[in-house]
């Protein structure tokens, strides 16, 4: 049986890690993007609309260097494609979000 970190790491912040978020963890650091991409470039990353790999993903940042998986992941939040994060700017707590109309009446009760 895996070590329940792992299964909880496999998505974060929207982003479907799959087994890279094991091999990023079990990585040598600290490690440059270069390395990460070459050993594990192929791998999927899926979100909410859509997949790249981590090579596309990374392709950004090709001299960056990594000191933890951490940093690694950090990298990789800050450069999945906009379109990945479903609907910008959304959140069900206060209606509407910024930026956007709402389609309800204000109503007092």
């Amino acid at each position: 049986m895996s070590d329940p970190t792992d299964r909880e790491r496999v998505r974060e912040l929207g982003v479907e890690f799959g087994p890279l978020a094991h091999q990023l963890d079990q990585h040598e650091y600290p490690a440059t993007c270069e390395e990460l991409v070459e050993a594990y470039g192929s791998a999927v990353l899926g979100f909410q609309n859509g997949e790249q790999t981590l090579a596309e993903v990374l392709s950004p940042v090709p001299e960056e260097q990594f000191n933890s998986a951490m940093e690694a992941r950090a990298a990789i939040f800050s450069n999945v494609p906009e379109g990945a994060i479903g609907r910008k700017g959304y959140s069900d707590r206060t209606p509407p979000a910024l930026g956007e109309q709402s389609e309800v009446s204000d109503e007092s009760f």
